[in-house]
């Protein structure tokens, strides 16, 4: 399929066109045709970051606008800065050779006086951070009348950044017969609400895997001492001279003293962190955009915002708590087709942390092993031929300059010139590791071992998910079923919701939700009904006379972390 093909305009095929669109990417190719052919259902999209889902909102809106009219008649709501002023900039270069077309970013961190002048000439399609949009609504200077779409783009990161009141209360300010678009890479319980109560008669649109990471990320693991961890990143950039990552860090003060360790040794790199002002954290995004910066060290709350397509690798400094937040990390690279990769560097009472990931994740880690010495000279070395062997020569440049460097060489033979080029670069790496010691930890399994079984659990994997659902299903009917008919049996017939915060974030799974309350009730004629696992909490039914004991029963650990409340 083409571009051509979807029913965009002859203006804004001509604007894509210039920019090098050839063929629609998955998400744009299912959401492009369904928001220009039926204009009035709402829409619920799961894509990953970077798959291409500012051009599948905001073609169709270039689409439907009218452009000699001067009102919002579309609102973009993005988390960040940042994104925010991408997306405006994607759809002013979609809508080029559109007559008309005006759009404006406002975001938090910029002054509201500038704004305000770009405001008084409203424009078709405003793209807005949530505090400083309700900022302006409540100001009298943005009017949300006459919006006749709205977007809600990286809908799950708004919410996880605190961002739910400014998103009710704008939503309340929408007119009745707007078309609400939200676009999320996962799909927690507050999204679901939210498309609950304000969209109506939504499609659910999903790219790839529901709360999965990118398809075409490699996912590999590197196990070391603690205090050789910077050692180990080390080494992992100088075995690939063309890398282009960021590594995550976990706090600030780590994220600036692995940044300025890199800088002092000589490696390309620098840090975004939550102390820069934005003047500076302006500049380390531009570089880093630009590729004047190799690696970036980054906490995930500053990384926010930061849209690069051609990350070669994401690298776990340290792994994260939260799985989740693994997934998004891990999804900034493998990204438009491409292949990238995910690194974490852990040390040996990690391991099991690497396990869960692979459980929620689906996917299997391969443990590789920190090279030595030896192997990144050498990796250095052809790396240096080869940029050598594809360097372009522009003869007219160089021309008046060859007769002297001839000269001024031509004591020395071919072999001597070709010895002295290898020694620039190569003498660095060869001082530098000549006695680096073997840094991994050594344990029974090796690498090339867990690599096997991670093929064979692939396949297990696939067989066994069928088995597993079907086998959970029976279980729950067969339980449900016994509970009926036990409750019949005492006289209880009231049953009632309970939610319970324990979710598929800590491995719940029915088995351990059942064995937990068992466990705190310490009595197995407690009957729980149907049980309902979500991201971060578990719903099961109890009947109303033995809801005391199960509440009293968890109200006392609430210092664990474990509250329990009427659904």
């Amino acid at each position: 399929m083409t571009f051509d093909e979807l029913g965009l305009n002859r203006q804004i095929i001509d604007g894509i066109r210039e920019l090098g669109f050839v063929a629609p990417m998955p998400v744009q190719e299912k959401v492009i045709p369904y928001l220009i052919g039926d204009k009035n259902r709402d829409l619920v999209a799961l894509a990953e970051t970077g798959s291409g889902k500012t051009a599948a909102f905001g073609l169709p809106i270039l689409n439907t606008i009218d452009t000699s009219q001067y009102f919002i008649q579309a609102l973009v709501m993005s988390p960040t800065r940042e994104l925010c002023m991408q997306i405006a900039k994607d759809i002013q270069s979609y809508g080029k050779y559109m007559r008309g077309v005006k759009v404006v970013a406002v975001y938090g961190g910029e002054n509201i006086v500038t704004q305000y002048k770009q405001l008084d000439v409203q424009p078709q399609i405003l793209v807005a951070t949530p505090g400083r949009l309700v900022d302006l609504i409540k100001r009298g200077k943005v009017h949300l009348d006459d919006v006749q779409t709205l977007v809600l783009d990286e809908a799950d990161e708004m919410l996880d950044m605190g961002f739910k009141e400014d998103l009710e209360f704008v939503l309340q300010q929408m007119p009745e017969d707007h078309r609400s678009l939200m676009f999320s890479a996962t799909m927690p319980r507050e999204i679901s609400e939210i498309a609950k109560t304000y969209m109506h008669d939504h499609e659910e649109i999903t790219i790839g895997t529901r709360n999965a990471g990118a398809e075409n990320v490699e996912h590999i693991f590197y196990m070391v001492k603690s205090e050789h961890r910077y050692l180990a990143l080390k080494r992992i950039v100088d075995i690939n001279p063309n890398i282009y990552a960021i590594v995550f860090c976990r706090t600030r003060q780590e994220t600036k003293d692995v940044a300025d360790n890199l800088i002092r040794d000589g490696y390309n790199a620098d840090a975004l962190h939550g102390d820069l002002t934005q003047a500076q954290r302006d500049t380390v995004m531009e570089r880093f955009r630009h590729r004047s910066l190799q690696v970036l060290v980054a906490t995930d709350v500053a990384a926010r915002g930061l849209d690069v397509s051609d990350l070669t690798h994401v690298i776990n400094y340290n792994l994260p708590d939260d799985i989740e937040v693994y997934t998004h990390r891990s999804g900034r690279t493998g990204r438009a087709g491409k292949k990238g990769i995910s690194i974490a560097i852990i040390h040996q009472r990690e391991q099991y942390r690497i396990h869960r990931i692979e459980k929620i994740i689906k996917k299997d880690f391969v443990r590789a092993m920190v090279p030595v010495g030896a192997d990144i000279c050498k990796k250095q070395l052809f790396y240096q031929i080869h940029k050598m062997e594809n360097a372009s020569v522009d003869y007219e440049q160089i021309e008046c300059f060859m007769p002297e460097v001839m000269a001024k060489l031509s004591y020395l033979t071919k072999e001597e010139v070709i010895e002295r080029f290898v020694s620039l670069e190569f003498n660095r790496f060869a001082e530098y590791y000549k006695s680096a010691e073997d840094i991994n930890i050594k344990t029974k399994e090796k690498p090339e071992k867990r690599k096997e079984k991670a093929e064979q659990n692939k396949t297990v994997r696939k067989e066994g998910s069928a088995k597993k659902e079907k086998h959970e299903k029976n279980e729950k009917f067969q339980r449900q079923d016994k509970t009926e008919k036990q409750g019949r049996k005492k006289g209880k017939s009231k049953l009632i919701r309970l939610k319970l915060s324990f979710g598929a974030k800590q491995n719940a799974t029915i088995r351990s939700v059942l064995g937990l309350i068992n466990n705190y009730v310490g009595d197995k004629n407690v009957y729980i009904g149907d049980i309902e696992i979500t991201q971060k909490y578990t719903f099961f039914d109890v009947y109303a006379d033995q809801a005391e004991r199960v509440f009293n029963a968890f109200s006392g650990r609430k210092g664990r972390g474990l509250k329990i409340e009427l659904a």
